[in-house]
């Protein structure tokens, strides 16, 4: 009986691990979502809620490093449980990551004026669309331990690196021949560079998904963000 009890109480506490990644990556899903909303929109109102929800992000990695820390501590998992566990501490702080990335994007709101007069503000939501779908998919591959799925994410990243580059190609020429509005298209460069970073976050939550549910390493990437 106390071996079941044991085995149960373990069960939950993965159970609740997951669930706590899981609230991280869907509040992260919607600063993205809404951070674009409010650039586009111009919303300040909007801008200061993605800002301000971004603390309950930094208050569930805490949980989650807790958590772990006394599932490692208390229950000394092994083999496929252990990987689960150091994949959830790492991809809490990945999220955290995106997390301030979007809270980022929401700050430059309020710095853009004329935006209407920006060609490339039609691209970025674009691109954002995607990277938040690398971040729900990977998240998706975590929660089902699918790594056919994490895989698929990774190589989605191109298509973001793709509208980064086109991005800042059409940025670049539009403020050599508008130079009154250098200011607000750097911050919108700084948006950009912002999302491409989740995109490469997003495939790095990849690789921890793939390693927990197969314990092989995919190739090293070398454009892996440090921070």
């Amino acid at each position: 009986m106390v071996i079941e009890h044991t085995v149960r109480a373990f069960d939950d506490e993965i159970t609740s691990l997951r669930g706590l990644i899981a609230e991280m990556g869907g509040l992260a899903e919607l600063a993205i979502a809404e951070s674009m909303e409010a650039l586009v929109k111009g919303s300040l109102s909007l801008a200061d809620a993605v800002i301000a929800r971004d603390k309950k992000i930094d208050v569930l990695e805490a949980e989650v490093d807790k958590l772990a820390i006394r599932i490692i501590a208390l229950r000394a998992p092994v083999a496929d449980d252990l990987r689960e566990v150091i994949a959830a501490l790492k991809i809490a702080g990945i999220i955290e990551r995106i997390g301030d990335y979007a809270k980022n994007i929401a700050k430059r709101v309020s710095r853009i004026e004329g935006r209407t007069a920006f060609e490339p503000l039609t691209l970025i939501p674009a691109m954002a669309e995607v990277a938040g779908e690398m971040v729900h998919d990977v998240l998706t591959a975590f929660a089902a331990r699918n790594p056919t799925l994490a895989t698929e994410v990774i190589e989605r990243d191109a298509k973001v690196d793709a509208f980064y580059d086109s991005i800042f190609r059409n940025m670049v020429s539009f403020m050599v021949e508008n130079p009154s509005t250098i200011t607000s298209a750097a911050h919108l460069l700084f948006v950009a560079r912002n999302i491409e970073r989740i995109g490469d976050h997003a495939t790095n939550i990849a690789e921890q998904v793939y390693f927990a549910a197969t314990a092989e390493y995919l190739v090293d990437r070398t454009d892996r963000p440090e921070n």
